[in-house]
């Protein structure tokens, strides 16, 4: 594709392909020189340049000499613009998930729900890129814009048809997450997450809301779990825009939640449905997966699903990798389970989904994550504290602080928690004090495969270390 069609200037260079780092610019490639949080990529223009760059993309006031300088205010949503009609063609049907919990539950239960339908489907995100077939991790929820537009593109020519993709606040604020025709969004929940990046909570909504205010097709379809505190207010922003509205939950208009009761493998659930009551035997437990499945309904409805054919697929869906996934049951009998609540409200979603099926004791294992949101650190140790019968403060992924003083914070939180710093060693204390009728919750990492210590990733799987431990 010749530069002059791609970016409607007069210029017949061939462009072969986009670069967001100097260092792999090819010849032909467009590079993105974007300011970051580390590095400026405009100090780098010069070398992108010299290795054969075809054009650059960068602030008007960016100093770009001998090709093209393509300038916008916001170079990145430039440059997703560019690289998508380059990409392009994408699978027919794609919809977004945004929320601070829930996100990676939701797209993965959408592609199963798809799949069981008899679509070729696809999820991305903070478990990679899935299909029926095979996972391929990309270590980000909303990879970089031109790996999330290159996978969709591959995929449309693999025949996948529907995808799934997770739209982190990173990614949204970062216009990573963009150029593709998204048919329906949707709404999960919003909690205190990220305060590290946005400098505020209504600047971390706002970056969410940008999936419903500018990225979702004009035509497209708004899905909103109605069970939050700001659901109102997402069902505002999708109403301004003029989209069609899907409601799920409580008081969902499209699929109402009438009742719910635990039982010893899952959930009964009695939905409501253009004005008929329907039972549903979900084979998961926990409110918030309840939360998450019907949310993924609601996609699979607002891209053409069959009502019978997603209720059927419901009660046949699989556990998601981390989220309330049962490793093992010690030699005492105790259920141990795993779970990515790294927040204070997903905290409370794992221990409340758990607490049902406990007889004895609740047992959580959790920690903090270094170089991220401090402030959630003691809320997240006092919902720990509240909610359980014991709590053991360990390790997350430390990254470049000092784990004990994480530890101490959460503590701050949790004073008469026990304190373990080695990971293996808290998990093994807690499986080791469990006794028959007890539940284990380990919290935080979820499917993660590495700890993050320094600037060191070491092997390290929960739900491995349990069955080590419980052996």
């Amino acid at each position: 594709m010749q530069l002059g069609e791609l970016a409607d200037i007069i210029s017949d260079s061939e462009v072969t392909g986009f670069a967001l780092d100097h260092r792999k610019v090819a010849p032909g490639n467009i590079f993105g020189a974007f300011r970051g949080s580390r590095f400026n990529g405009e100090d780098f223009i010069g070398e992108a340049i010299r290795r054969g760059a075809s054009a650059i993309v960068a602030r008007p006031d960016a100093r770009v000499d001998g090709v093209p300088h393509l300038a916008d205010d916001e170079p990145r949503r430039l440059f997703a613009q560019l690289a998508a009609r380059f990409f392009a063609p994408y699978p027919d049907a794609i919809v977004a998930v945004t929320g601070t919990n829930g996100k990676t539950s939701t797209v993965e239960l959408t592609r199963q729900l798809w799949r069981m339908a008899g679509y070729r489907s696809a999820s991305i995100g903070t478990l990679g890129v899935t299909t029926a077939d095979d996972q391929v991790k990309t270590g980000l929820t909303t990879p970089d814009i031109v790996t999330f537009l290159s996978n969709m593109a591959g995929m449309d020519r693999m025949g996948i048809s529907h995808v799934a993709y997770e739209a982190s606040s990173h990614g949204l604020d970062q216009y990573r997450a963009e150029g593709v025709p998204v048919k329906a969004a949707a709404f999960t929940n919003f909690s205190r997450d990220h305060l590290d990046y946005h400098s505020s909570m209504e600047e971390y909504f706002a970056a969410k809301m940008r999936l419903f205010d500018e990225v979702v097709e004009d035509d497209g379809v708004a899905v909103v779990w109605t069970g939050d505190a700001r659901s109102e207010e997402v069902i505002g922003h999708a109403r301004r825009r003029g989209l069609k509205l899907v409601t799920v939950g409580p008081d969902g208009e499209t699929i109402e939640l009438k009742s719910r009761t635990s039982t010893p493998l899952g959930q009964a659930l009695v939905l409501r449905h253009e004005g008929k009551e329907h039972k549903l035997a979900l084979p998961l437990i926990g409110a918030y997966q309840m939360n998450n499945v019907l949310t993924a309904a609601g996609l699979v409805l607002a891209t053409g699903g069959d009502w019978a054919t997603t209720l059927a697929g419901m009660a046949r869906v699989s556990p998601v990798r981390g989220r309330l996934e049962r490793a093992v049951i010690s030699h005492a009998g105790a259920p141990v389970y795993v779970d990515y609540a790294h927040t204070p409200d997903a905290i409370e979603a794992a221990i409340a989904a758990l607490r049902p099926h406990v007889e004895g004791r609740l047992i959580t294992v959790l920690g903090a994550g270094g170089d991220r949101d401090e402030g959630k650190r003691p809320e997240m140790g006092a919902v720990a504290a509240r909610l359980s019968d014991i709590v053991i403060v360990t390790d997350d992924n430390p990254r470049s602080e000092d784990p004990a003083a994480i530890r101490k914070a959460v503590l701050a939180g949790a004073p008469t928690a026990i304190e373990v710093g080695d990971r293996r060693a808290a998990i093994g204390e807690a499986i080791a004090m469990a006794k028959a009728g007890d539940i284990v919750l380990v919290a935080g990492k979820g499917h993660e495969q590495g700890q993050i210590i320094g600037d060191q990733v070491l092997p390290f799987d929960d739900v491995n270390v349990a069955r080590e431990c419980a052996a």
